[in-house]
């Protein structure tokens, strides 16, 4: 296969941040995404209609002229949230989600949830107006460890939590293991979004060669067998699994350091490295349908109308991006990549 039409895909899961960092990473998303679920853990969250109201206009002033891109917002869960705001955000229409974060868990989680039974009325809120939680599935008990963190989750608080709200619509972000594929699978009104990076790697990259920071995210890479299980997922046709990036922009002097963040850069070639990932597994009749219709079939909103291309030819990842204070290091950042997305 030499070319790969798809209709136009949507990324329910990005980071977008804020001023500047945001007019820099924007375009890369605009250029290959019509839609994006945007993540509200700026520094201070987005945690009212109103905010989210702001942050969306900001965002729609940085789209390039003439570029179409719609972003979806969502509100940062905080123990303090109240059902009022959930009904408001339903009201919204704009609004399309409710973020959980443990407290601490990953970049900017400080606000975040302390304990998700502190949240229960807002969730009998989301529940009434079926409006979806969004999951960072993982537990901030130091005593797990960082590679069980997420199936640790499940059993302690997602499957109890499933069990007091059978109606409430969850999509698990950025599932890294086996047992967040068979929670998604054995569990009604649930999804889960998938990142390239977990596709494509497994735990050993971190380390070949030296330390690299630029393949550290959270949920962090797993063993083989775990990423092995998420590819099958993505590439089984099965409308619980749909993209979702997770690219996350950090300047590399933060990446690069002796405490470094967490978070892969993808929005520049996203859709190549889904279609590398899919083709791996003789897969590429399946990368519309996870990339394109079961993202909008889920939170209920029509697929698009427009098309991209994938052309099969080998270009080179940049190095390096321009970015605030430093610079922003892709994902793969130099090496070669085997498609390409042709420009409109």
């Amino acid at each position: 296969m030499q070319t790969l039409t798809l209709i136009q895909p949507d990324d329910w899961h990005l980071h977008l941040r804020d001023g500047a960092a945001l007019k820099a990473v924007l375009p890369h998303t605009v250029r290959q995404f019509s839609r994006a679920i945007v993540m509200p853990n700026l520094k201070p969250p987005v945690r009212s209609v109103e905010e989210a109201r702001a942050y969306r206009h900001r965002i729609l002033a940085a789209i390039p002229s003439g570029k179409q891109f719609e972003p979806l917002m969502t509100l940062y869960l905080t123990d303090n949230t109240s059902p009022a705001e959930i009904m408001a955000a339903q009201a919204s229409q704009f609004i399309k989600a409710v973020k959980y974060y443990p407290a601490g868990a990953t970049t900017h989680s400080d606000l975040g949830v302390t304990d998700l039974r502190r949240c229960d009325r807002v969730f009998e809120a989301m529940q009434a107006v079926d409006m979806p939680l969004l999951l960072h599935g993982e537990v901030t008990d130091p005593a797990v460890d960082v590679f069980e963190r997420e199936a640790v989750f499940i059993e302690k608080h997602l499957i109890p939590l499933k069990q007091r709200y059978p109606n409430l619509r969850v999509v698990l972000e950025h599932i890294t293991t086996s047992e967040a594929v068979q929670f998604v699978l054995a569990t009604d009104k649930t999804a889960a979004t998938i990142t390239p990076q977990h596709l494509l790697f497994n735990r050993n990259i971190l380390f070949k060669g030296g330390i690299r920071p630029h393949y550290y995210c959270l949920p962090i890479l797993k063993q083989e067998e775990h990423r092995q299980a998420i590819l099958q997922a993505a590439t089984s046709g099965n409308p619980k699994f749909f993209l979702g990036t997770d690219s996350a922009p950090h300047a590399r002097n933060r990446k690069e350091n002796s405490c470094g963040c967490a978070g892969c850069y993808t929005a520049l070639h996203a859709l190549e490295l889904y279609a590398e990932a899919f083709e791996s597994v003789q897969a590429l009749d399946k990368l519309e349908a996870f990339a394109s219709f079961y993202g909008p079939d889920f939170y209920r909103l029509p697929r698009n109308g427009t098309q991209i291309t994938l052309v099969k030819t080998t270009w080179n990842i940049p190095q390096e991006i321009p970015f605030p204070e430093s610079s922003l290091i892709p994902l793969r950042a130099g090496e070669a990549i085997t498609w390409k997305m042709m420009e409109n």
